[in-house]
């Protein structure tokens, strides 16, 4: 066991630049502010940024957000970064427009980190021209926490790969919304006398979905997770050309409620739908099952898919708690019990410390 690396006494500082100061964007900061080897130099939120290569205060990197002004990220900041190596842009929005500039940044020697899922699920153009940058300049992608927050998810595919196991099957319940409420809804043995409606309407007021549930119940968090999974197995690299939109995805929303709803309407209308839910919760119980839902990627026949699907009462899905996610990993290696991981796959704090330990990682290579 190695419990010194003459590394630790020589670190280099490594500068960062932090966009979305949000809910993890807080945790990130303060998690970095405990590591020494990491200097905040410029911050933003999605109208202004504050840049300052001295040094930006962790603790009070929000309040200074009082000095930004309009910079182009693409144009401005990003060309500023690259005079400062080496430097991480961590990206803790959800935006398209941030996304789409990675290659930029990278192509100008700057690392990406970030939780999200857009850039790595959206078309193949865009994820190969962001490998194509990092692989032309040497710049790091990393995105851990896209899938499973901080969980070991993707670290644990690209181990299993470049040690030259070959996976069958990726499953598991990625979201931690549909865990939660089908570990509430549907349980092995004996269920509680809830309604469907009722059971998402709760999980919204204490916070388990979006503001508005149908986001949730749509299926798109556990197909971008998916698309961002597939496009690291040999073979399904290029199967998804619009990313998460190529996904076959079944959907929870109700027909009727697809369209322009407030979350109030969504929810009175779903409890139209309360007798379907019941009858599958009961179809499943009757035979010792329960109902989960699931994404898989299958490389036998390439498929890519999320939906409702039944699980013996037996089965390593069945016995999930909470709002936890859990990943199966069926391989050449680990063919007749999977590789399992699980845990907690929401939460700020959780996906900050997924963030932050790709920083770390970056930190070590550079």
């Amino acid at each position: 066991m190695v419990l010194f690396n003459a590394a630790q006494s020589t670190q280099k500082t490594v500068n960062v630049a932090l966009i979305g100061p949000g809910g993890v964007g807080s945790c990130v900061l303060e998690q970095l502010s405990k590591l020494s080897q990491f200097k905040l130099i410029s911050i933003s939120n999605s109208k202004a940024t504050y840049f300052n290569p001295s040094g930006i205060p962790f603790h009070s990197a929000k309040a200074d957000l009082s000095k930004a002004t309009p910079k182009s990220i693409e144009k401005e900041l990003i060309p500023q970064l690259s005079q400062h190596q080496p430097c991480i842009f961590i990206d803790n929005t959800s935006s398209d427009a941030v996304a789409s500039l990675y290659p930029v940044a990278l192509s100008h020697g700057v690392h990406v980190v970030t939780p999200n899922k857009v850039g790595f699920s959206a078309s193949l153009s865009l994820f190969n021209h962001i490998r194509d940058a990092s692989a032309a300049s040497g710049a790091y992608a990393y995105k851990e926490s896209t899938v499973g927050a901080g969980l070991p998810v993707i670290s644990t595919l690209e181990t299993l790969l470049k040690t030259g196991d070959k996976v069958t099957k990726i499953e598991g319940v990625l979201s931690g919304t549909m865990s939660y409420l089908f570990n509430t809804f549907s349980k092995p043995g004996t269920n509680d006398d809830i309604l469907f409606s009722k059971l998402v309407s709760d999980a919204r007021d204490q916070g388990y979905t979006e503001p508005h549930p149908a986001s949730d119940l749509s299926g798109s968090d556990v197909a971008r997770k998916l698309a961002i999974l597939s496009r690291l197995v040999p073979g399904l690299e290029n199967r998804l050309e619009e990313g998460v939109h190529s996904v076959d995805v079944e959907s929870l929303i109700p027909p009727g409620l697809d369209g322009d709803t407030t979350p109030e309407e969504f929810l009175s209308g779903l409890k139209h739908h309360d007798a379907h839910y019941e009858s599958l919760r009961k179809t499943a119980s009757d035979a010792n099952s329960v109902l989960r839902y699931v994404g898989v990627v299958d490389t036998a026949d390439g498929t890519v898919k999320c939906g409702l699907e039944t699980y013996p009462a037996s089965h390593p899905l069945a016995s999930l708690s909470g709002s936890d996610n859990i990943f199966l990993f069926h391989t050449q290696r680990y063919g007749t019990r999977p590789l399992i991981v699980q845990g907690a796959g929401a939460g700020s704090d959780v996906t900050a410390m997924g963030v932050v330990g790709d920083c770390i990682s970056i930190a070590e290579r550079v």
